[in-house]
């Protein structure tokens, strides 16, 4: 009797948006076409078992009652049982340390029953690198699991009725979005005739390093934004960076509730019963060679294949962890055909496949045009697509309604990826 043979690992890191397509994409288009499709096994890898929708966060960590909870948070595994169990596995985990010379990436294995974590290592034929990246605020994003994450919002949650100051620095989408949805909720909205809301209940302020807001968007339309914060109560402070949170776990996930004392480069301070910090994120690179890394903690990519050209054959990196773009969804999706495309070919040419045969690679290029929607609150928004200015309803019937959540079905499920493009 033979034995059995250890099947190719086509190893993804990562269970969001860029991990989960790229899974969907290749095991639909990828791995049936390749000879003896038998003999490979995509194995996907998430630090939670649950995909979020996670633009959907400045509004969900008020109240589950603001979403579906069975559609906000998803699980992985039955996501896949559509593919033959041969070329699909998923592990519960994060990868702790790539080593490119011996091809290999080292899982420590999330303990369900709460015992210690194993660690798995893993030889990859290719990988696909797209763990994403973490927000200064447990509120905002799966930075561990969906279990942290919820716990970081009922935290949050008691805190909110007698919280009289809120402060949220950074003055980009999350702290914009964020500032609305509590504006909106704690203290109502002004009248069609009045530019400010009076007495607002509570003080809600926006601290920004930047001379605007939203400084991706043109200035007018940050001004708009501006105002529209205004009318639920939200003031903004601009030009004015946070040097220093007293005590310093304060907004972090061991002190998501903490009352705050805000030190501002401007020498005042501003006392605060909640603090959220929104002021970007973090690419998850902690497990890659210093090397492959570029000054702003995202592995180099090559901009036009999303191989990673110096981590040595079949290996790429997509999404927020990759320098190859400026970090957006609507960036994203464009690139990830073309990554698996580049996938498909490197995986037939390494069966024996001549170059004639698999043809070019694909190439990516970024979509540089104005491209940014902001809600405010239930029922205002400002934003631009493609360099076109979009009205607030339209702002409203794209994403302000929901959040995208009526994107994720046909995402998670595949769907999205019907068609080989």
């Amino acid at each position: 009797m033979a034995e059995p043979t250890t099947p190719k690992e086509i190893l993804i890191l990562g269970g969001s948006y860029g991990g989960l397509s790229t899974a969907h994409y290749l095991l639909k288009h990828a791995i049936p076409s390749l000879p003896s499709k038998e003999s490979y096994r995509l194995t996907l890898i998430s630090a939670s078992s649950q995909v979020l929708c996670r633009p959907a966060c400045p509004r969900a960590l008020i109240s589950d009652t603001m979403f579906a909870q069975e559609k906000l948070f998803v699980d992985i595994p039955p996501l896949f049982t559509q593919y033959p169990a041969e070329n699909f596995r998923f592990i519960h985990g994060t990868a702790t340390e790539l080593d490119t010379t011996a091809r290999t990436v080292a899982v420590k294995l999330e303990s369900e029953s709460g015992g210690e974590n194993q660690v798995e290592k893993i030889t990859f034929h290719a990988l696909v690198i797209a763990t994403g990246a973490s927000t200064p605020s447990p509120l905002m994003g799966l930075n561990h699991t969906s279990q942290s994450l919820r716990k970081s919002w009922v935290e949050f949650r008691e805190a909110l009725p007698t919280a009289k100051t809120i402060i949220i620095s950074g003055g980009g989408p999350a702290g914009i979005e964020t500032a609305g949805e509590l504006g909106e909720y704690l203290n109502g909205r002004a009248g069609w005739f009045t530019s400010k809301l009076s007495n607002p209940k509570v003080a809600i302020t926006v601290i920004t390093a930047g001379s605007e807001i939203l400084p991706a968007l043109r200035p007018s339309i940050a001004q708009t934004a501006e105002k529209y914060l205004a009318k639920v109560g939200v003031e903004v402070s601009k030009n004015t960076r946070v040097v220093s949170v007293v005590p310093a776990e304060a907004g972090s996930e061991t002190g998501v509730a903490s009352k705050a004392t805000v030190t501002l480069d401007n020498g005042k301070t501003v006392e605060a019963d909640l603090y959220i910090p929104c002021t970007g994120t973090s690419p998850n690179t902690s497990f890659v060679p210093k090397e492959l890394v570029v000054a702003d903690g995202r592995i180099e990519t090559n901009t036009t294949t999303l191989r990673v050209d110096h981590a040595g054959p079949r290996v790429y990196a997509l999404g927020d962890v990759s320098s190859s773009a400026h970090p957006a969804i609507h960036v994203l999706f464009p690139a990830i055909p073309i990554l698996c495309a580049n996938v498909k070919k490197d995986l037939l040419l390494a069966a024996g496949k001549e170059e004639s045969e698999v043809g070019e690679d694909r190439v990516f290029k970024e979509d540089k045009s104005e491209t940014q929607i902001v809600p405010i609150g239930k029922s205002r928004g400002v934003g631009a697509a493609m360099g076109w200015r979009l009205p607030s309803w339209m702002i409203w019937a794209i994403k302000g309604r929901d959040y995208w959540l009526w994107t994720t079905g046909n995402l998670w499920s595949g769907k999205q990826w019907a068609k080989e493009e």
